[in-house]
């Protein structure tokens, strides 16, 4: 396949959709470097709740970006962006890169760039942190109606993560947050022949999957890393903090409840996640293939013989 003329692979899907399995069969056939585009598998800390790739499975194939940040650091889609370039400089003139991931908006700011939002100043961000200690979510969310209306009618008041972020960024520039939406800057593949695949299991199948993994990860140690992550005592909103299975695991550790209760809400967590994922993808990237899982490769092969022979 040295004829390639595409400039990537994305391979996209759901939690638990066989993303991971997928990236090191194509790495292998093609040359490529499996490139990570999960925004909680960039974190060192936590491997196995994340479904991070194992070291078995890395040694199959070059792996680039996962577990390379600290669960401490609130890592942002425009410090991924950043780092995705520089392994794109790295590989792209002797591996295919292959970006293999969940994450949405990674894959959005790859191919389309990012909205130019000014960086929020270190003292904004820890004064709207303090303000909002003690409010309950849907109270921050009211909050943020009160100076921004127009972001805040755009935002579940439930999402805690968006809504502070909305508050920052008004906190430090005095314009909405929607404001910005529209000025980009050009993603690193944007305007690159890319093959754009999300891996769409039977939902059946894949609620059968997520819980099915979960206790996979629980017996490979989960439980531990999650004490440990815990230990740490880090600001409860970081992401790393939020990743789908610690907030119940740490509520277990503190005796707040079952481990099984625990295992549960993890499970739950994760299937509402995907379907997220799902409902996101189909509205914010029309434009991908989407295909059964067990069609993957075939699919990312027919796609790269029409785009490099002619």
């Amino acid at each position: 396949m040295s004829d390639v003329r595409i400039g990537a692979v994305l391979i996209a899907g759901p939690t638990a959709s066989g993303k991971s399995a997928l990236g090191i069969k194509l790495a292998q056939a093609l040359d490529g470097v499996v490139i990570n585009a999960d925004s909680m598998q960039v974190y060192r800390d936590l491997r196995i709740i994340t479904a991070r790739p194992m070291p078995e499975e890395e040694a199959q194939a070059p792996h680039r970006l996962y577990g390379h940040v600290d669960a401490a650091i609130n890592f942002s889609v425009g410090r991924y962006i950043a780092d995705a370039v520089e392994v794109l400089h790295d590989v792209k003139a002797r591996k295919l890169p292959i970006f293999v991931g969940g994450t949405g908006l990674y894959f959005k700011a790859l191919t389309e760039g990012l909205s130019d939002i000014p960086t929020v100043p270190d003292e904004v961000r820890e004064e709207i942190r303090r303000e909002s200690e003690g409010l309950e979510t849907p109270e921050l969310h009211r909050l943020l109606s009160a100076r921004d209306p127009k972001t805040a009618r755009t935002l579940r008041p439930s999402d805690r993560l968006r809504v502070q972020r909305a508050l920052e960024i008004f906190a430090a520039t005095g314009r909405p947050l929607v404001s910005f939406h529209g000025l980009r800057r050009p993603g690193p593949l944007g305007g690159v022949p890319v093959v754009k695949l999300f891996l769409a299991p039977e939902r059946e199948e894949l609620r059968r999957r997520i819980d099915s993994r979960f206790g996979t990860m629980m017996e490979r140690g989960a439980l531990d890393e999650v004490r440990a992550l815990g230990e740490r005592r880090l600001d409860p909103m970081l992401p790393a903090m939020r990743a789908h299975g610690v907030p119940g695991l740490l509520a277990h550790l503190r005796g707040d409840i079952s481990l099984d209760e625990a295992i549960v809400k993890g499970q739950a967590d994760t299937r509402r996640y995907a379907k997220r994922q799902f409902t996101w993808f189909r509205h914010q990237l029309p434009d991908w293939s989407w295909v059964e899982p067990e069609k993957g490769f075939d699919a990312v092969i027919a796609a790269l013989n029409a785009t490099a022979y002619r």
